[in-house]
């Protein structure tokens, strides 16, 4: 079928959108930085399950992203299945702290902070329960041997809760909207959708490729790819609803093959209104409850107790620098860390052997630097401090610095 192509009055807006992605992605300083960009990234995924293809009736791909464009699902409930795969380095605890990113509630933290729990899905295969019923009411459940999280959202309130730990966390929509916007992460295959089609640009191929069967309906499989060499993005398959045009399974895989950086999609979906009981939440007697106003005054109280951790607020000042080098999927984040870049080799055994670990040291007419991989973004650090990130390859990163002396 014939590809769709955006037009260039699409082309500004939504290159201006992933612009401002990347901006709120790179907050963090290196190394936390490149994992928050990673994290970030995920808004795209899996390798399609085929259970048999159905006979539907041709479509466009202009009509199916317009489609989904216009779904007016509301409500919906079943189970979603995410496999993520960026290829981090196992760094143990310390990997999951820079996922997380940012100051947690107090000393000791609330494990059921979402900004923390939910950057798990940045790794490995979970399982996860959604409800949703319109705007004001959803509730997402990460299910955990013996355990469960669960995130509600109902009217003004959000609630998280830790069965495993006994925590709670509150916050409330008005006050925190903006954060829990900053903070989100893609965990549905609308989510995913949404993300993948806002990337569309003149820089991307668009097509119809096929059908299939997920969660027992019939689905078409858009397909999205970029132009151009250089990005790590190899395609994006979204298996889409015939019927009602929603997202039900989303598959990422690399440029260089191999398997899918991130698979997520439904099991099961029923599109009947959740029982309204679902939303409804009292912390369980006994349990710790960490109020969000209470989490958002800690990284002043750490400062003022001289701790030296920054918050995020003074960390995203330090990156007021921000600028965005290329265009579409070749795009290359560039900030400035303010000359904390990674120490020049030879300067000492020890510290030699832990950088050569890190990346592979690479240099040009920028200088010297370290390029920190993963299976969808990189990141090339130079001793001076600056850092140079995208879903791009290690060459794109250095083309970019030299341009960028």
């Amino acid at each position: 079928m014939a590809p769709y192509e955006s037009d260039d009055s699409t082309t500004a807006g939504e290159a201006e959108d992933g612009r401002s992605g990347r901006r709120r992605a790179a907050r963090y300083v290196v190394p936390v930085a490149v994992m928050g960009v990673a994290a970030a990234t995920i808004g795209l995924v899996p390798a399609i399950a085929d259970s048999g293809d159905p006979d539907l009736p041709e479509i466009t791909a202009e009509q199916l992203v317009q489609k989904v464009a216009e779904s007016e699902v509301e409500q919906l409930s079943g189970t979603v299945k995410i496999t993520t795969d960026l290829g981090l380095p196992d760094l143990g605890g310390l990997g999951s702290g820079l996922l997380a990113g940012a100051p947690r509630a107090d000393g000791e933290g609330s494990s059921a902070d979402p900004s923390a729990r939910l950057t798990e899905l940045a790794s490995g295969t979970h399982t996860l329960r959604v409800a949703v019923d319109g705007p004001d009411r959803q509730r997402l459940s990460l299910l955990e041997n013996a355990a469960e999280y669960s995130l509600i959202h109902n009217g003004d309130d959000v609630w998280a809760y830790d069965s495993a730990s006994h925590e709670v966390y509150h916050g409330t929509v008005p006050d925190r909207a903006g954060e829990q916007r900053e903070r989100s992460v893609p965990a549905t295959p609308r989510d995913f959708a949404e993300k993948a089609l806002a990337a569309v640009d003149a820089t991307t191929s668009v097509t119809v490729d096929g059908t299939v069967r997920v969660a027992g309906r019939d689905a078409y499989k858009l397909l999205v790819e970029p132009k151009r060499p250089g990005s790590t993005i190899g395609a994006i398959s979204v298996a889409v609803d015939a019927e009602t045009g929603t997202p039900l399974k989303f598959t990422l895989t690399p440029a260089d093959g191999g398997a899918a950086v991130v698979d997520a999609g439904f099991t099961r979906v029923d599109f009947a209104a959740p029982a309204a009981s679902a939303f409804d939440f009292t912390p369980p007697e006994g349990a710790k409850v960490t109020e969000a106003d209470e989490a958002a005054k800690a990284p002043e109280r750490e400062r003022t107790s001289g701790s030296g951790r920054k918050s995020e607020a003074d960390l995203a000042k330090e990156l007021d620098g921000l600028q965005v080098l290329g265009e579409g999927w070749n795009s290359v984040a560039v900030f400035d860390t303010g000359g904390r870049g990674l120490p020049a080799a030879g300067a000492g055994g020890d510290l030699d052997g832990f950088l050569n670990s890190l990346g592979d040291r690479v240099t040009g007419e920028f200088g010297t630097g370290t390029v920190l991989s993963t299976r969808l973004v990189n990141a090339l650090i130079t001793e001076d401090g600056k850092v140079y990130v995208g879903t791009v390859t290690a060459d794109a990163l250095v083309k970019a610095a030299d341009a960028g002396k």
